[in-house]
C-alpha cells in the first residue's frame, strides 16, 4: 500500500490535499508581494526612461519645451536629448541639429493643418479659405506659443538663421496656400509665397501678445494682412499679364533659334540616332 505524503510543517491542510489550488494560491501570494509599477511620468527622465514609439516627436516636443524656458543660444543638443529621454547617439540618428528639429516641427504643424482640411469652404472666396487655414495653423501652434516667441526673438538676433527659417516658412506657406486651393506656381506664385511669409511674421507678433482666448486681435490682424496681400497679388498679376508680350519678345531676341541646314532624310536619321545614343550614354 503506497505511503501517504505528509505535508511540510506550516503548510495548510487544504494546500497539501489540492495541488492545483495550492499552485494558484502560491502564485497569488507572490503577486501580492511584488511592488506595483510606478505610473507613467514618475521617476527620473533620461536614457533609461521608457521611450515612446515616436522618438522624433519626443525630441521635437523636448526642444520646444526648452525653448519656452530659456534662450535658444543656451540650449544644447545634450539638453534636448536628456529632456527627450534618449542618448546623444540616438539624437544624432534622428536629427543633425536644432535647426533640423525646427524644420520637423514645421512639417508636423503642416500635417496637422492638412489633415483637418476639408471641402466645406470650397465655394467661399480665396481670402476666406486662406483665413480658415491659417487660423487652424494658429490653433495647432497654440501649445508651443512661448517657445515660438523665443525662436522668433533668436531669429532677429541671427540674420543667417533667419534666412534659413525663411526657407522653412516658404515651404509651409506653399502647403497652406495649396490647402486653400490658391495657385503657387509661376512668377506671381513666388510673390504670393514670400509676401505671405512676411505677413505671417507680422501676424505672429500680434498673436504672441494676444491674451484673448478668442484671438480677436489676431483675427483682425490676419484679416487686415490678407486684404492687403490680395491687393498686392492683384497688382502683380496685372503687371505679369501686361509684360508677357515684352518678355516673349525679349526671349526671342536673346535666344534665337538656329536654322538647321538642309539635309536629306537619310542624313537626318543617322544624325538623330547618334545624338540619341550620346544622350542615353550619359544617363
Amino acid at each position: 500500500m503506497p505511503r501517504k505524503l505528509e505535508p511540510e510543517p506550516g503548510t495548510p491542510e487544504k494546500l497539501a490535499t489540492d495541488p492545483l489550488k495550492a499552485a494558484k494560491e502560491a502564485e497569488a501570494v507572490m503577486d501580492a508581494g511584488t511592488p506595483e509599477s510606478p505610473p507613467p511620468g514618475d521617476g527620473a527622465a533620461g536614457p533609461a526612461a521608457k521611450k515612446s514609439p515616436d522618438r522624433r516627436k519626443d525630441v521635437i516636443v523636448a526642444l520646444m519645451d526648452l525653448a519656452a524656458e530659456r534662450r535658444w543660444e543656451d540650449i544644447s543638443m545634450t539638453d534636448v536629448a536628456t529632456r527627450a529621454g534618449i542618448t546623444l547617439s540616438e539624437f544624432r540618428d534622428l536629427f543633425p541639429s536644432k535647426g533640423a528639429i525646427l524644420a520637423a516641427f514645421s512639417r508636423m504643424i503642416d500635417k496637422t493643418v492638412l489633415d483637418g482640411t476639408t471641402d466645406d469652404l470650397y465655394a467661399e472666396p480665396a481670402k476666406e479659405r486662406l483665413f480658415d487655414v491659417l487660423m487652424r495653423r494658429l490653433d495647432a501652434m497654440a501649445p508651443y506659443r512661448e517657445a515660438l516667441q523665443g525662436v522668433m526673438e533668436w531669429a532677429r538676433r541671427d540674420p543667417l538663421s533667419a534666412a534659413a527659417l525663411n526657407g522653412v516658412a516658404l515651404n509651409s506657406m506653399r502647403f497652406m496656400l495649396e490647402a486653400a486651393d490658391i495657385p503657387t506656381e509661376g512668377p506671381v506664385g513666388a510673390v504670393k509665397l514670400q509676401g505671405l511669409v512676411l505677413a505671417w511674421s507680422r501676424i505672429l507678433d500680434v498673436w504672441f501678445h494676444d491674451d484673448d482666448p478668442a484671438y480677436a486681435r489676431t483675427m483682425a490682424a490676419l484679416d487686415r494682412e490678407l486684404t492687403r496681400g490680395a491687393m498686392l497679388v492683384a497688382r502683380a498679376e496685372d503687371v505679369n499679364r501686361l509684360t508677357a508680350p515684352l518678355r516673349s519678345l525679349a526671349g526671342a531676341i536673346l535666344n534665337p533659334r538656329r536654322r538647321e541646314p538642309p539635309r536629306t532624310r537619310e542624313r537626318w536619321t543617322d544624325q538623330d540616332d547618334e545624338t540619341e545614343e550620346r544622350r542615353t550614354h550619359t544617363l
